[in-house]
């Protein structure tokens, strides 16, 4: 399989809704909640691309465009991006979608780097 072809193949989507046990005083998602959830789908779009063991070694930027309120449903979208020698840069997007309507808008985009690692924690090929 092409480099192309497993970034198509890996790409996640993961839907969830945002309950009240989610959100701040603001009735809107915690930040933490949001990064923690990307960082979930980051890595199962890494592992899925790269079929090892993949850790986390930074969120290189992360954008809170818009409020994601309770009450909506989010779709979390996460991409491959960049892949080099031992580690991948993967997209991910969080995007909300109100309940009741057609209404979707992007909301938070953040990326995040991994690195395959194998049984003694040392850095391997991601792809070969």
């Amino acid at each position: 399989m092409t480099v192309a072809e497993r970034k198509a193949a890996s790409e996640t989507r993961i839907f969830k809704a945002v309950f009240p046990n989610t959100t701040n005083h603001y009735d809107t998602l915690f930040g933490g909640t949001a990064m923690l959830l990307m960082d979930e789908v980051a890595f199962i779009t890494a592992t899925r691309f790269a079929r090892k063991r993949m850790v986390t070694v930074s969120s290189d930027k992360i954008d809170f465009k818009k409020p994601i309120p309770a009450g909506t449903i989010i779709e979390l979208v996460g991409t491959v991006e960049h892949v080099g020698n031992t580690s991948l840069k993967v997209l991910v997007e969080i995007y909300i979608e109100e309940m009741y309507s057609f209404v979707r808008q992007k909301a938070i985009t953040g990326t995040f780097t991994f690195v395959a690692i194998d049984e003694h924690k040392h850095p391997i090929k991601v792809t070969e």
